[in-house]
Formats: structure tokens, C-alpha cells, sequence
């Protein structure tokens, strides 16, 4: 049975182009029919060339080891603008050994500042003032004499950028170089455009847009600067050795085009008439452009691209033509997403046609527009009447189901061509990673719902919602919905890029702003700044990225201290503003703010994020910060105790998320942790089976249930189909998760205009719960990155009869899924070779365990840990298991 090496990634891309890291890291997955099998040693070797192994540049020679998952490069200094070509093999159990892997590569983008030798340069604001809503553009013709070997080119900009050259769009990533903490940080992005050079004349374009950096973010215009800008470096090597370098600097021209407007919020105008005709090519005439000045965005360092980038990743053709009540023709899209309408129009010269972008429809069936406050989000487009022409807007994005078309020709009499008003998806391109699938129809469109939320709203930051005047990376939402995020895609760079940010936008004090990158004034809330924390520690436990935890060890300290540092008693943090368990239900009148009293949350995140830092130092071998946090811990939890329980075990606060804090944070034990779930238990049936939570309890309430022996409670609150509950936007004809629960109330009213979003994913955290406990596949306690593995699924009472989940982690594919059939479960189960996992089933004794037919306890590929009390537990190694037991 040949032991293989199916995948290998760097920095988790395959081959990636343009890094910046001086020790990138290996990753591989093993592939074995052979049950139990694990990696005992490994091997890598790193050339200049594919064909040149024979003289590596490194070769880590065999190392005995199971590690396959990041594992850093160690050979010589990497040389910037160079690609490096990796192989790896490995050896099994048994001493099997495997080929080498398929050669893989990545490209090292320019490792020093110093060797940065272009300049920003924007259009002269003696002609383009830096009011204009006009986006410029800029170009430069450049001559090249030999055969070209290979070529690349740096650019980033102050705005958002579109590259051209020679007429044909440069890559396929949109909304570039993404939003950081401008002042701090900017990415930069490498291009191959070797094939798209010639011996001869060449010209370069560049399209700007105002972009995060010039945009109208909360409700201040030029949030970073007034100027856009463009920064680009092309290298050129030709086959005899040389090179030529051409950069952005006064030599380029600069003028305006097609675009006349672009915004985030509100949206892109464009006059085809006004686009210079073939403004990108060598052979235009730009004797007519002003020459480009020389600009300065004040932006910070300059880094390689980290996250994932943003492309079109789905196309939707509308499903429906409306005419509303109000009279206007609508398409409907069948889902609320994220993106822009590709128009293919074939129209007359100098038609205007206006689309206006909304999410949902009225009571009436009109398009509704309340929602989106400030934001106009509408794309204006005038036609140039020329064949074939289209047009997407390139730098703006839009949150919708429904568009309003308006001065489409004929639109009135004949309707429209589905075709010409084709749906782009937009977002962070991050890999699909996990699956969901059960018996319950409602259920898997609450989980297709939240899968639209993420991608939606993972638009190069987490974005608390894609379509009104906000669209924010809120702390909060993004560590409350990290786990499940985890598992539905490959969030380990979209994450870090973040985090990065998050740290660099960390008060000196200690404080996390609300919202990441910092555009508002506020900061250091429980639970919101709590992400410094939690989203790193998550990545590290679901990723096994030790390198990110320890790039963020000094951010998650600073929270922590910063916390002690609040009030009088410094284990206590009962001062300064919180949202509290925003949106509860169990709010006063008039409030967005739940009944959990603040000091109580807060303290509960101060208790557990000093928990996680200390977890956090063990994994980073730091004794002196593990027995400093660990102490701060025990201090925390001890002054939660004294301020929140009564002397009789019961908490001070009488609120479902306060009793869910307590038991999931483990604030409680032993018999008063017994009466805290018991009468939490109490409080969701007394209320019908229904929740009051806000954002900070939803998350842990079915966990606290589930864990604490109720969980045929929290299956009873999952399957709720009325208001409040998730299925209840489910049975409404939601398509992504909602910001309120009734979002649109059974007459078919909104909640207020003010704060309604119909696509805000942190109530899309019960995803977490739905793969972790009622699938049962979760991480063990003995390893990172899933390779230990725990597969406990709680199958309560009948109202589900199957349900399973497949999660694509660092190792390989896991696999868990669970059926009952009349008076028997049969579990399926699939494990990655490298792995292993603990599997607990309820019985009475192992005898009633069947693996593969036969007893669990005479198989050869489990080992029996627990028997009894109800339950029993299995270790088993990598392989496919069936195993049963009674319902």
C-alpha cells in the first residue's frame, strides 16, 4: 500500500507568487489505504531550477518527525524577485517510503525596502483636483530590445488600482491592493507578465479609484488621504542576463476616462463615450495627456500580498423579471450577494441606464431601500453604442438580490435579456474547506445561508455587512464567528493579514478599536476587543500557525493588561463603555443593549482571554507568561465568583447569555456549575423554546446546553421555526443571516432603517455548534490543525436522522457522518493518514460497539479508553471506520 504526497502548499497557497517572509513555510498531505498510518520522518529539498535537485540549495535531509504542516524553510537566505522549487518526501509507519511529491515553487517578492526604486506618482492636481470625483489614469510606453526570459511587476496604490498592459488586463484580483491600516501598512501585489511583453514598443495603464483609502468611511470623506496614487516597478530579465527595470515616476502621463465616480458606498459612475479609445495599448496617442507628478499618500511599510485576493469566484444569471406595484422593472437574483452586474447592453450611443441595488422587497413587493441609510449603492452606465461593449464596476462592490433597472430600452414592453445583466460574486478567494448536510431541509438552508454570509462579508476584512453606508471590520462580529469561519473555508491568511492590522491599529495602552482598520473613535469594549485574542488562538488551534500566535503574543497581552488596568479592582472590569450582549432580546424598551449586566460580560471575557494567553504562552514555551496569566486567571475567576454567584450557587444575573458565559467559559464548578446549566435549561423552555441572547450569548448558548447535558433543549431551540430563532428568517425566504431576528416581522413590517441588514453573519456562529456537536467532528486535546481529532456527535432525541460533516483540514479530509435507522446508528468516519481520533459513542458497555461489523473490542484498529456510564470511547488511527451502536 504506497504511502503518497497528495498536496503541498506554501504560506497555504500552491506556488504562490510574490511573498515576503525570509523562512516560508511547507505543508504537505499524506495519502495512505493503510489504516493507523502516520509520517516518522520527512524530507525536503529546495533548487534554483525544476530540473536541478541533483544540486539542491537545501536539503533538510531525513528528519525524524511527524510534522507536515508549516513546517519553515532552513536553508540559505532567499534572494528577493528569485523562485525557489521544493519536493518533499516522507516515510510511514512500517518504514514505507514515499516518491517525491510533485514539485512545487514559490517566488520570493522584494525582501529588502531598498530595493523599492519606483515613485508614487498621481495625476497633477493642477489638473485633476484632488476633489474630482474623476478617476485618473495613468500610462507609460517603454521599449524593450531582447528576448525576454521572464518579467514581473510590484505595484500597489493610495485607492484601489486596475493594470494594464498592452491593452489586456493585468491578473484577475479586484478591489487591490485591499484595506489596511494605510499609515502603517500597505500591500503590494507580483504579477507574471512574461508573456505579455514584446520585443518593442509596450505601454503600461493604470486606472485609479478612491477606493477604502479615499472613501467616504463613517461618514468622513478622504478617511486616509485626497490623492490617489499609484506605486508600480516592472522588472524585466532578458535571456542574455541583463535587465531593465521601468517605474512609476513624472515620465508617466495622467488623464481621465470612462469613470466618474467611485465609491464604496455609493457606487460607480461611467460614460463609455469618455473612455479613451485604446488608452492601454503602445499605439495611442497621449500627446494630448498631462505629464504625472510626483505624489506622497503617507502611507506605512510596504508588504506582499497576505490575504487571499479578491476575485469573481461564482456567476448568477437573474432568476425572475418583476414589475412592482410601484412600477418599476426589477430583476431578482434568487440570492443576496455580494458583488456587481456585469452589463453586456446593446444599446444606442449615449443611452443612460441606471441600476440600484437593494436586498429585499417590501410587504407591497417594492424594492426597499430604508436600509441602506446613506449608501446610494447604484451604478450609472452610459452606453458608447459600440459592439460588444460591457462594463462591471471595477472599484466599488455591492450587497443585493433585487436590481431596479432603469432606462434600459424597451425594458417596459419587451422586459430585459437576462443575459446582458449577469451577477458577479465577489470576494476574498479563500478555498472551501467544509461541508454540512442533514436531514432537516430548513437546516441546510440555515447553513447555505450562513456559507453566503461569509463570503459576502470576507471582502479582504470582515466586514460586518456589505451593503449600507458601514461595511466595517467590527471586532466583535469576527471573533464570534472566527470557528465557524474556520471550518467553511481557509481563513488562515485572510485572518492573519487582519490581525496584523488589528495590532498595528492597537492603542498604546492596550486598547482594540472597535473596528479594524480603525476609521471610528471608539475602542475597547468587552467581546469586540476580545478578538486580539480569541481570532489568533483559533487560527493557531484550527491551523496550527504557531508562527501568527507568536506574531501576536504581544497584541493579546497588551488586551489582556489593558483589561487589569480598568477600575479599582484589577480583577474586575465593571468600567468604561461596552456593547454589552448587543441586540439581546431581553433589552429595555427602546435599547439595542441586552439584560446581562456589562460588568458581568465583562469580566466573563477578561477571565477567559487571560486563559487563553496563558494557553497561548504554553504553546509558544514562555514559563514566565504561563505562570503570570495563569495566576491572572485563577484571580479573574475567582472575583467573578465573589461578584456574580450567590453564596447559594446562583448566578446575580438572570439572563440565558449570562448563564451561558459562565458554563462555556468555565466561571462555574462542580454543583453550582450543575444549578447554572440546570437553570439555564429552565430559561430557554420557560421562554417556549426560544432565545433572548444578543451577540455575545447566541454563540455559546446551544454549547452551554449541548455540553452541560441538555442538548435535546438546544436541538428543540435549533429547530424553532418562530421568531425569535434562526429558522425563523429560514421560513421567511432568507438567503443570507440577519442583523435582527425579525429582520422582517410576520406582517411583513421591517425593524427600523436605522441598523437592518439582511446579510450580517455572527448569528451565523450556531455553524460552529452544527459541525462540532450535532456532527460531532472537532479538534482533540492532543494536537493542532486537526491532528488529533475528536468525533463525538450528540444525536438527542428524532429529530434529526442523519447528519454529517466533511472539513478539508491542514492533514487531509475528515469525514463524520451519523444515520439512524430503527433501533441503530451507524457512524461513518474517515481519517487522513497522520491523524488519529477519539470517538465516543453512548452505551452501555463496549459490547454494543460494532466497527466494521464486528466488536469494537476485538478489532485491531481501536483501542478501547472508556467503557461505562453510559458512554464509550475509542481511539482509532487514519482509515474509514463504520461503526454502530444502539439509538
Amino acid at each position: 500500500m504506497p504511502l503518497t504526497i497528495k498536496e503541498t502548499t506554501c504560506e497555504y497557497k500552491r506556488s504562490p507568487l510574490g511573498i515576503d517572509t525570509p523562512h516560508p513555510r511547507l505543508s504537505w498531505k499524506l495519502e495512505s489505504e493503510k489504516r493507523g498510518e502516520v509520517q516518522t520522518g520527512y524530507r525536503i529539498q529546495v533548487s534554483a531550477g525544476a530540473e536541478k535537485f541533483d544540486e539542491p540549495l537545501w536539503d533538510s535531509g531525513r528528519v525524524e518527525s511527524e510534522a507536515s504542516v508549516l513546517v519553515p524553510y532552513a536553508g540559505p537566505e532567499l534572494r528577493s524577485r528569485t523562485r525557489y522549487y521544493y519536493r518533499v518526501k516522507a516515510w510511514g509507519r512500517d518504514g514505507t517510503e514515499s516518491a517525491w511529491s510533485e514539485t512545487a515553487w514559490w517566488e520570493a517578492a522584494l525582501l529588502s525596502a531598498d530595493e523599492w526604486q519606483a515613485n508614487w506618482i498621481g495625476a497633477d492636481p493642477a489638473v485633476l483636483d484632488p476633489d474630482d470625483e474623476a478617476s485618473p489614469l495613468l500610462r507609460k510606453t517603454f521599449e524593450l530590445d531582447g528576448e525576454i526570459a521572464s518579467a514581473r511587476i510590484y505595484a500597489t496604490a493610495a485607492g484601489l488600482y486596475e493594470l494594464y498592459l498592452n491593452g489586456e488586463r493585468v491578473g484577475e484580483d479586484l478591489m487591490a491592493p485591499g484595506w489596511t491600516s494605510y499609515a502603517k501598512r500597505l500591500q503590494y501585489q507580483t504579477y507574471d507578465v512574461t508573456h505579455s511583453l514584446s520585443q518593442g514598443i509596450n505601454a503600461l495603464g493604470i486606472a485609479l479609484g478612491n477606493g477604502w483609502y479615499k472613501s467616504e468611511l463613517a461618514k468622513k470623506n478622504n478617511r486616509y488621504g485626497n490623492r490617489r496614487a499609484a506605486l508600480l516597478q516592472l522588472h524585466v530579465l532578458f535571456a542574455d542576463g541583463s535587465e531593465q527595470v521601468v517605474v512609476t515616476d513624472p515620465s508617466w502621463k495622467a488623464s481621465t476616462g470612462g469613470i466618474r465616480f467611485s465609491e464604496i458606498y455609493h457606487g460607480e459612475t461611467f460614460d463609455a463615450r469618455l473612455e479613451p479609445a485604446e488608452w492601454r495599448t503602445a499605439e495611442f496617442d497621449d500627446s494630448t495627456w498631462r505629464a504625472a507628478t510626483a505624489a506622497e499618500p503617507g502611507t506605512g511599510r510596504l508588504v506582499a500580498q497576505e490575504n487571499w485576493p479578491v476575485r469573481v469566484t461564482e456567476r448568477l444569471l437573474p432568476v425572475a423579471l418583476l414589475r412592482t406595484p410601484a412600477g418599476d422593472t426589477v430583476l431578482d437574483y434568487g440570492q443576496n450577494l455580494v458583488g456587481r452586474v456585469r452589463l453586456r447592453p446593446n444599446v444606442p450611443a449615449g443611452t443612460t441606464i441606471r441600476l440600484r441595488h437593494a436586498e429585499i422587497l417590501d410587504r407591497d413587493g417594492n424594492v426597499y431601500y430604508g436600509n441602506l441609510r446613506g449608501a446610494r449603492q447604484e451604478l450609472v452606465y452610459t452606453a458608447s453604442g459600440e459592439a460588444g461593449e460591457t462594463y462591471a464596476a471595477a472599484f466599488t462592490f455591492f450587497g443585493f438580490r433585487y436590481v431596479q433597472v432603469e432606462g434600459y430600452p424597451g425594458q417596459d414592453e419587451a422586459g430585459l435579456p437576462f443575459e446582458a445583466f449577469e451577477a458577479d460574486v465577489v470576494h476574498s478567494d479563500m478555498p472551501e474547506t467544509g461541508r454540512f448536510e442533514c436531514s432537516n431541509e430548513l437546516i441546510n438552508r440555515l447553513n447555505l445561508n450562513i456559507r453566503w454570509g461569509q463570503r459576502g462579508n470576507f471582502l479582504d476584512v470582515p466586514t460586518d455587512c456589505p451593503q449600507r453606508d458601514e461595511r466595517l471590520g467590527w471586532t466583535g462580529d469576527a471573533q464570534v464567528f472566527v470557528r465557524t469561519a474556520a471550518f467553511l473555508y481557509q481563513v488562515g491568511p485572510f485572518f492573519a493579514k487582519w490581525l496584523h492590522d488589528l495590532a498595528a491599529d492597537q492603542h498604546p495602552d492596550g486598547g482594540v478599536p472597535f473596528v479594524v482598520p480603525n476609521v471610528l473613535q471608539g475602542h475597547s469594549s468587552a467581546a469586540w476587543g476580545d478578538a486580539a485574542v480569541i481570532c489568533p488562538w483559533t487560527i493557531y488551534q484550527c491551523y496550527g500557525d504557531k508562527r501568527l500566535l507568536e506574531e501576536q503574543f504581544d497584541s493579546m497581552k497588551a488586551w489582556v493588561e489593558y483589561m487589569r488596568a480598568q477600575g479599582e479592582d484589577e480583577y474586575l472590569w465593571n468600567t468604561g463603555f461596552h456593547f454589552g450582549d448587543w441586540l439581546g432580546l431581553d433589552a429595555k424598551e427602546n435599547s439595542y443593549i441586552g439584560a446581562t449586566p456589562k460588568d458581568f460580560i465583562a469580566t466573563a471575557y477578561y477571565a477567559y482571554s487571560a486563559r487563553l494567553v496563558r494557553d497561548a504562552a504554553v504553546a509558544l514555551g514562555k514559563a514566565a507568561d504561563v505562570r503570570y496569566f495563569g495566576d491572572l486567571y485563577h484571580r479573574v475567576s475567582d472575583a467573578f465568583r465573589r461578584e456574580f454567584v450567590t453564596p447559594g450557587g446562583r448566578l446575580a444575573a438572570p439572563t440565558q447569555t449570562a448563564h451561558a458565559l459562565a458554563l462555556v467559559f468555565g466561571l462555574v464548578e462542580g454543583e453550582v456549575k450543575t444549578r447554572v446549566a440546570r437553570e439555564l435549561n429552565e430559561l430557554v423552555v420557560k421562554n417556549d423554546h426560544h432565545l433572548t441572547t444578543g451577540f455575545v450569548g447566541t454563540p455559546y448558548l446551544c454549547f452551554a446546553l449541548s455540553d452541560n447535558g441538555y442538548h435535546d433543549t438546544a436541538l428543540k431551540l435549533l429547530m424553532q421555526e418562530s421568531y425569535p430563532s434562526w429558522l425563523y428568517p429560514v421560513k421567511q425566504g432568507a438567503t443570507t443571516i440577519w442583523e435582527h431576528w425579525d429582520g422582517v416581522k410576520p406582517d411583513g413590517t421591517f425593524w427600523s432603517e436605522h441598523m437592518n441588514s439582511y446579510n450580517h453573519y455572527a448569528y451565523g456562529a450556531i455553524g460552529d455548534w452544527l459541525y462540532r456537536r450535532v456532527v460531532g467532528l472537532d479538534a482533540g486535546d492532543g494536537g493542532t490543525a486537526y491532528r488529533d481529532i475528536r468525533i463525538a456527535p450528540l444525536f438527542g432525541g428524532s429529530d434529526l436522522s442523519f447528519a454529517a460533516a466533511t472539513l478539508e483540514s491542514p492533514y487531509g479530509t475528515i469525514h463524520s457522518g451519523w444515520r439512524r435507522a430503527d433501533d441503530e446508528i451507524a457512524l461513518d468516519v474517515a481519517l487522513p493518514a497522520g491523524t488519529s481520533a477519539t470517538v465516543r459513542l453512548p452505551a452501555a458497555d463496549v459490547a454494543r460497539i460494532l466497527i466494521d461489523g464486528k466488536p469494537a473490542d476485538a478489532s485491531e484498529d481501536a483501542a478501547v479508553l472508556h467503557a461505562g456510564e453510559g458512554f464509550v470511547e475509542l481511539r482509532i488511527g487514519s482509515g474509514r471506520y463504520v461503526l454502530t451502536c444502539p439509538a
